[in-house]
């Protein structure tokens, strides 16, 4: 459903979809930028152009052009050297959102926690079968 917004590049009020979050100016303007890139990476001889190399030939921010590439309008597979940062830790990657050595990381932390978890369930299991029993050492005179 559509929603009353503030558009992020300018701060005009817009009516944002789903589609679109950016208002009809500076979506014309992205427009102009994707085709300036596109453009550019599509000829032959640049096909194997670094981020770097796109950025300061075609003058479109570093960050459109990751938008691009994460909305799915630019395909990684035509363009071997670009790509966009892992989210945790900025490595260049073509896919998903985190490198694997991050991916790594994180799963062998989920894996701690799964151990953790089981051994608090076992040790709380344990607890609820034990009955304890306290002998009066008093003696009686």
């Amino acid at each position: 459903m559509a929603e009353l917004s503030n558009c992020p590049n300018c701060g005009a009020l817009f009516v944002k979809n789903r589609f679109r979050d950016v208002c009809d100016v500076c979506y014309k303007e992205e427009e102009k930028q994707y085709d300036t890139v596109y453009n550019y990476i599509r000829k032959r001889e640049n096909r194997t152009a670094t981020m770097l190399d796109v950025v300061e030939d075609t003058g479109v921010p570093e960050t459109k052009i990751y938008k691009f590439i994460k909305t799915g309008r630019i395909k990684l597979a035509q363009f071997p050297n670009l790509g966009y940062p892992c989210q945790k830790c900025g490595t260049l990657i073509r896919e998903g959102k985190l490198c694997n050595n991050c991916k790594g990381d994180l799963q062998g932390q989920l894996e701690e926690l799964q151990k953790e978890r089981e051994i608090r369930e076992r040790n709380q299991s344990d607890r609820e079968h034990t009955y304890y029993v306290f002998k009066d050492n008093k003696e009686k005179r």
